[in-house]
């Protein structure tokens, strides 16, 4: 299969509606704590965005990696492995708790590669942000389609149990356990096993652990990038590398020698997800 036959997608544009509701913006507290940047009186937690109008099917309707088995708001790629590769914010105004938020989303491209792990599909979702106040957030989301996992072809877990140096203060260290998986997994009503079922993840998917959410790097780097530039930055990129494993800590800091980048890394020093913020 090729791009063209998917040409009709592109452009096709789907609405879903949500509420930045007390009791989420709670849970969402629970789960991040301290690793949340300071936001203004009423306005919502950065990242909480991820958290709204998720795709929703009956357990009847899911695939058998936990998603949906078919999204009317995604094409049908061949490839079965879904997960985040990446993506841009641009932070027009701030969400506030209460808020009903309107996401109109587009899909912008889809695009055939060969990587080192074979035939890749990568989709563009547009995402608009709409408060009753106007736009408060655009984002490009790029999801990415791999083939079924081959023996022996997913990264080993780094074991590494003790950091390779102290964290300071301008870095945090995070615990991965999996009840934050768990726990991020529940309020986004995400149901794709990678997260939650380690016989599913280790004897299908073929990695050794449990994978950390894109997500949660994501808002991990938003609300460190936001702490330490004393605001929120008007645009925001972000890429995924490697995958994060439950269970060993997760280093969210500056990339060295830059004063706009960013990454979240293992503590023996494997880059996961890298941003760049301005």
């Amino acid at each position: 299969m090729d791009e063209t036959q998917f040409a009709e997608w592109i452009g096709r544009k789907s609405e879903s509606e949500d509420v930045v509701a007390p009791r989420l913006v709670d849970s969402y507290r629970a789960i991040f704590g301290d690793k949340l940047a300071p936001v203004g009186t009423d306005d919502a937690p950065l990242g909480i965005h991820w958290c709204l109008s998720p795709a929703i099917a009956p357990m009847e309707g899911l695939g058998a990696d936990g998603h949906p088995a078919k999204n009317r708001d995604l094409p049908p790629i061949p490839q079965p492995r879904r997960m985040w590769a990446g993506g841009t914010l641009e932070t027009l105004a701030p969400l506030k708790v209460g808020d009903t938020v309107k996401r109109i989303s587009t899909i912008g491209s889809i695009t055939r590669k060969e990587g080192r792990s074979g035939e890749l599909w990568f989709v563009a979702m547009h995402h608009e942000y709409v408060t009753p106040r106007g736009t408060a957030i655009r984002e490009r989301h790029d999801i990415v389609y791999r083939e079924a996992a081959k023996p022996g072809s997913q990264p080993a877990a780094d074991t590494t149990t003790q950091t390779t140096r102290a964290p300071s203060q301008d870095e945090w260290l995070v615990e991965t356990p999996s009840t934050l998986l768990f726990r991020y997994s529940a309020i986004t009503f995400n149901g794709h096993r990678i997260h939650y079922d380690l016989p599913y993840v280790t004897g299908v998917e073929g990695y050794p652990g449990l994978i950390v959410h894109g997500p949660i790097q994501a808002t991990l780097l938003l609300n460190f990038a936001t702490a330490h530039m004393g605001q929120v930055p008007a645009r925001f990129s972000y890429r995924g590398l490697s995958p994060a494993f439950a269970g060993t800590p997760v280093r969210v800091r500056r990339t060295p020698g830059s004063e706009a980048g960013f990454r979240t890394e293992s503590v023996s020093g494997t880059v996961h997800m890298e941003a760049a913020a301005g």
